[in-house]
């Protein structure tokens, strides 16, 4: 019996690469991807990115903006989210691609930023119509996720005149392919854990061509640097000394040591807030199974993570502009998702090492840490 169990196993074994080596996404080659020639997400061919902020109020707007509407999905995971428009993406319902995506500070009165950006690509005819009507606008789809910055110290004292919807306007006004990270947008007035967080991006090419880019405002409860030390989570995947190039740490973690996480959450204070983007060409649903594989990368990055003190939600787009290489597509989207996740977890890692505290603001940055 044992003989014949380990011969049944020997030749499953031997059918499985048959199967797996079907094309070339998973053939043996001695090409290696690299990071993009900016290292941002606008990397991936038609994104551009547009940041406004507001330094009295610390608080900022980043809007996402492709040349043209582009298949999207999202996944979300924080227990304390706060959204516009996720419900449209998802596969049962009628729109399934956007015309912009929208991360804000804020929390609830960041939601009002979309107000904005909808209002220009409106006027612009950028939207989702049925059909063609004299004097019926178009509607655009832009999605949208709010973090909670109202407690950093910065003069919230609007009244009824919050100023994200202007934010968002001076954002959609601002789009370019170059743009800060650190403290700038979205970022500006974020915590990740006890340090300063901040808009951070980056993006992977394949060794086939596929380009996958990222950009995350981190304004976690948990710790980004592993405790007692100023060594990134995320450091086995940086490229280049993109955030540093101190390696990963070699030490052991004690499983209840949280290190610089924040002291006392409160609901929907904490949220990362990401978008990852490929040029491939995805369908919906493919583009759903990237986004929840970029969580991913919030863990590798982050920890604790997926709170119920956290909003955290992941946007994935593709806009199609590369066909996907021959070979099993669900293969390929695993690749696709799995690159994500790493994309991500640099870009969180680098939105932390350039992030740098506002006049006024209490705290501290990663670059005030000692090695």
């Amino acid at each position: 019996m044992k003989a014949a169990r380990g011969l049944s196993r020997r030749r499953l074994f031997l059918s499985a690469p048959a199967f797996l080596s079907v094309g070339p996404a998973f053939a043996a080659t001695t090409k290696h991807g690299t990071s993009g020639p900016l290292n941002l997400i606008t990397d991936v061919d038609g994104l551009q990115i547009g940041q406004a902020q507001d330094e009295r109020v610390r608080t900022g707007v980043t809007v996402l903006l492709p040349d043209r509407r582009v298949t999207c999905a999202v996944d979300v995971r924080g227990g304390g989210p706060g959204t516009r428009e996720t419900d449209a993406l998802t596969p049962w319902n009628l729109v399934r691609s956007v015309d912009a995506i929208v991360l804000s500070g804020g929390s609830v009165y960041g939601l009002a930023a979309s107000d904005g950006v909808a209002a220009v690509l409106g006027a612009q005819g950028r939207g989702f119509a049925l059909g063609t009507a004299a004097g019926v606008p178009v509607s655009p789809i832009v999605p949208s996720a709010i973090l909670y910055d109202l407690a950093n110290g910065g003069d919230k004292r609007w009244g009824t005149m919050p100023p994200y919807r202007a934010l968002g306007v001076a954002a959609l006004h601002d789009v370019r392919a170059r743009f800060a990270l650190g403290t700038a947008g979205a970022g500006y007035g974020a915590t990740a854990g006890t340090l300063k967080g901040g808009i951070g991006s980056a993006s992977f090419v394949s060794h086939d061509g596929i380009t996958v880019g990222a950009i995350v405002a981190c304004n976690s409860l948990g710790s980004v640097t592993v405790p007692g030390t100023n060594r990134f989570w995320a450091a086995p995947f940086e490229i280049d000394r993109e955030f540093g190039g101190l390696g990963a740490a070699r030490v052991t973690v004690d499983t209840e040591d949280w290190g610089d996480a924040k002291i006392n959450p409160s609901p929907r204070a904490n949220t990362t807030l990401a978008c990852v983007a490929t040029d491939a060409a995805l369908d919906p649903d493919e583009c759903r199974r990237v986004a929840m594989m970029a969580q991913d990368g919030l863990a590798r990055a982050i920890r604790p993570v997926h709170s119920p003190f956290d909003g955290d939600t992941v946007f994935a787009l593709s806009t199609g502009r590369r066909p996907l290489p021959a070979g099993p597509r669900a293969l390929l989207v695993a690749r696709i998702g799995a690159i994500a996740a790493d994309v991500l977890a640099r870009s969180i890692a680098r939105g932390v090492y350039e992030a740098r505290m506002p006049a006024g603001m209490a705290g501290q940055s990663w670059s005030m840490l000692k090695d």
